[in-house]
């Protein structure tokens, strides 16, 4: 490229191409690269040839500070210039939006299998609030899924149990069950968070109540042991709750295993009602023993 001048001493004719400098150098004519290089930006305004451009002022060989990036920190879009020249708009940092916490939350368009199954869970238990207790306590023993009624109808009491919550609609299982289900969902769908959860509780149902029935036949428990009540969703929340976890950070994932187990296992110690505690305690399990096929199914979501 030419070297440009300013003043008298630019009216002056150049001297021949090929003409040795006092540094060493040699005059280059103008435009002599001009087809070998046509790929090299241009500066902007200047016409096509541009002589007087200098080296550092071509876009593609630009080392000053990327805007945003100056010396005192900043970043992109806080400041300096934008690419046109003009001063850059000063923007402020996005805040976390509202919206991520109501992700906690499910809606029925995300998460329909929660929400609907939530909003039944919701209907159930205002009725039993406000209805006769004698005529709550008979749809109780008719969901029971104890032995007697497993072997009648097992199909309609494994349904059936699912529609309560023990302990109504402020029991920590129904909070569980809104923000693990949705978690759960959002990850893997709907139709596999529900298999998630039905596994749990039947599984777990079958493996606490069908013991039971074989000691009555071998005569280690007394009949009575086939009537019992026994109804609610909480064995789906822990296998809900074992399942979830594997799809969390470890640093998530196992202090909440730890804490769930920890809980479960207090209940079990206390022998208020060992069958119901065992049968967290193999729904958890089912739950962590979910983990292979919930991960496949949350890279195929």
């Amino acid at each position: 490229m030419e070297r440009t001048a300013t003043g008298p001493a630019a009216a002056a004719s150049p001297p021949p191409a090929g003409t040795p400098l006092s540094d060493g150098a040699a005059v280059v004519p103008a435009g002599a690269f001009e087809g070998l290089l046509d790929g090299m930006p241009r500066q902007r305004g200047t016409g096509p040839a541009a002589p007087s451009a200098a080296l550092g002022s071509s876009p593609a060989l630009d080392f000053s500070p990327t805007p945003g990036f100056a010396r005192g920190g900043g970043a992109p879009g806080a400041g300096g210039a934008s690419a046109e020249g003009g001063p850059r708009s000063v923007q402020a940092p996005r805040p976390v939006p509202a919206a991520r916490l109501w992700r906690l939350l499910p809606t029925p368009g995300a998460t329909p299998f929660t929400f609907g199954y939530a909003a039944l869970l919701a209907v159930t238990s205002a009725f039993a609030a406000v209805a006769d207790p004698g005529l709550v306590n008979a749809l109780y023993q008719g969901s029971s899924t104890d032995v007697a009624h497993l072997v009648q109808s097992p199909a309609v009491v494994l349904l059936t149990s699912a529609l309560w919550i023990a302990g109504g609609i402020l029991s920590p299982y129904s909070a569980a069950f809104v923000l693990v289900l949705t978690a759960l969902e959002r990850r893997i769908g709907g139709g596999r968070a529900a298999c998630v959860f039905l596994a749990g509780h039947v599984l777990a149902t079958l493996a606490t109540e069908v013991p039971v029935g074989l000691a009555v036949l071998a005569g280690h428990l007394p009949a009575t042991s086939l009537h019992r009540l026994d109804y609610g969703i909480s064995f789906g929340v822990a296998a809900s709750i074992g399942s979830l976890a594997g799809l969390l950070r470890p640093w998530f994932r196992w202090p909440l295993l730890t804490v769930v187990a920890g809980l479960l296992l207090s209940d079990l110690a206390e022998f208020v009602d060992p069958m119901t505690d065992w049968g967290h305690l193999i729904a958890l399990t089912i739950g962590v023993m979910s983990w292979p096929l919930v991960r496949r199914w949350a890279r195929a979501a």
